[in-house]
């Protein structure tokens, strides 16, 4: 790779997001926008030359990126030949370099005992200044079959099985039951995180090229998977793990306790409407604010209630305080489960002066007044011996709080749909269908992503939606 001893000379540096008191003034996206070529160029000459790059393999990306090729032809200022292997495996370099927890990085073999390559920082730099210098272009279709796919979902895997769909020829139409497309794209993920802007841009593209997308039309409610099979050859079904985990603890009735994708959506949407000058969204301003469950969307519940105004945010977290080096039962090249501070995190502490998270905490019931509104909950501290959770006699506490998300993750998709279409379910609930197969129990239903595999990462759910669309070629050339 570029330079041999790169990673011996240079130490990783990752591109600065914007200062925090001043990306907490607005809902813009925290990076800059702007990239220092020259850092990039080195990082991409940390890239090792490695006999086996592991950031391609299982514990790597699922996409399959070419990621030395590309970190390559960036040290070598060729950035155009680098946007073209990039594009090569991955339909939305734009999504997965800004929202992707990076497992390439974790199995970076550099990172055995070094920091890893700047890898997701390289991608969304190579794939921005191919939007900037007009190299990504609408691509025409030569050949077209005659076939028509109904996609339903416009999710990354309902978008990346309609690119190559559409690619190979087919007629593509995209359902989406919201008033905007994108899927969690949209309005599961803020602003900040990743611009609407960036998101429509990537639509208009695809319109450009021959797709049709329909909003507003809920299938399996609006419209059957009946009604559809007769206009259209194949269906894929690529809604999701919508149904979210709740809490079912006393007084779960209080007002005041929402579930995180709600609060996230209610407050992009209001956002993207009116400003929030229709005062639409779930607003934390002057609560005493508590997230329970961590990971990427509790992390977003925080950073979207300290830009409201909430007087204080906390969050629970059930787990113990991670490491902030490898455990002995986590070596490389498995993902890193680490300590790490994310946007929310540096942003409340900011504001607070503290780190929000609070670990190794159950939440055993909520506190309501007369009226029913939410005031508090009651927690106590646990401890895992040998796996099993143990509560700790006498830690029991009271919290102050008007307002609760919930953000422990999804369960399952919902089931209109799947009953509508009268598909089977896996034995987690999932939309039953093989990895790299993608047929449902239903002849000509095909499903792919998280409503498949169950909750997982974006780069997951562009692999699916690749995977599927080659299914349903094949599928329909029999």
């Amino acid at each position: 790779m570029g330079k041999v001893t790169g990673f011996k000379e240079f130490d990783r540096k990752t591109e600065d997001y914007r200062p925090v008191e001043l990306r907490l003034k607005d809902y813009g996206e925290i990076f800059t926008g702007t990239y220092d070529e020259a850092n990039l160029k080195q990082q991409g000459a940390r890239c090792m030359d490695c006999g086996v790059p592991f950031c391609q393999s299982d514990d790597g990306c699922p996409i399959n990126n070419l990621i030395p090729e590309w970190n390559d032809l960036v040290y070598n200022d060729k950035w155009e030949e680098a946007l073209t292997r990039l594009l090569k495996t991955n339909n939305f370099p734009e999504f997965t370099g800004r929202v992707c927890p990076a497992p390439c990085e974790g199995s970076c073999v550099l990172g055995m005992n070094n920091p890893a390559v700047t890898i997701k920082n390289i991608e969304q730099a190579i794939i921005d200044k191919g939007y900037e210098q007009g190299w990504i272009k609408p691509y025409s279709v030569e050949y077209r079959t005659g076939k028509k796919i109904a996609i339903i979902g416009s999710g990354p895997a309902g978008l990346a099985a309609a690119e190559e769909l559409n690619k190979l020829g087919h007629g593509v139409t995209v359902f989406e039951r919201d008033d905007r497309i994108g899927g969690l794209l949209m309005y599961g993920i803020p602003n900040m995180k990743l611009g609407k802007d960036v998101i429509d841009r990537r639509i208009n593209l695809m319109k450009d090229c021959g797709i049709e997308f329909i909003t507003n039309v809920n299938v399996g409610k609006d419209i059957t998977t009946q009604a559809l099979q007769k206009d259209f050859d194949a269906l894929v079904f690529t809604t999701g793990a919508s149904e979210a985990r709740d809490l079912p603890v006393d007084n779960r009735d209080a007002k005041g306790i929402h579930m995180a994708m709600k609060y996230l959506t209610l407050n992009t949407k209001s956002l993207l409407d009116t400003g929030h000058e229709d005062r639409s969204d779930l607003s934390a301003k002057g609560k005493d604010v508590i997230v329970i469950g961590g990971g990427d969307t509790g992390t977003d519940c925080i950073g979207t209630a300290v830009r409201q105004g909430a007087k204080s945010v906390v969050n629970f977290e059930l787990m113990s305080q991670p490491p902030v080096e490898r455990a002995e039962d986590n070596p490389w090249p498995l993902w890193p489960l680490i300590y790490r501070v994310d946007y929310g995190h540096a942003e409340a502490q900011s504001v607070f002066g503290k780190d929000p998270r609070q670990y190794q905490l159950m939440t055993k019931s909520f506190i309501k007044d007369d009226q029913g509104n939410l005031v508090g909950l009651n927690t106590i501290d646990v401890e895992f011996n040998d796996g099993q959770l143990t509560e700790i006699a006498g830690s029991e506490k009271t919290w102050d709080t008007q307002l609760v998300l919930l953000s422990m993750g999804f369960v399952s998709p919902e089931y209109y749909l799947s009953d509508d279409a009268q598909i089977e379910l896996d034995d987690r609930g999932n939309y039953k269908a093989e990895y790299d197969q993608y047929q449902t129990s239903q002849a000509g239903i095909f499903t792919a992503g998280d409503c498949r595999r169950g909750q997982s990462l974006v780069v997951w759910a562009i692999n699916e939606g690749r995977g599927v669309a080659q299914r349903v070629d094949e599928y329909l050339a029999s």
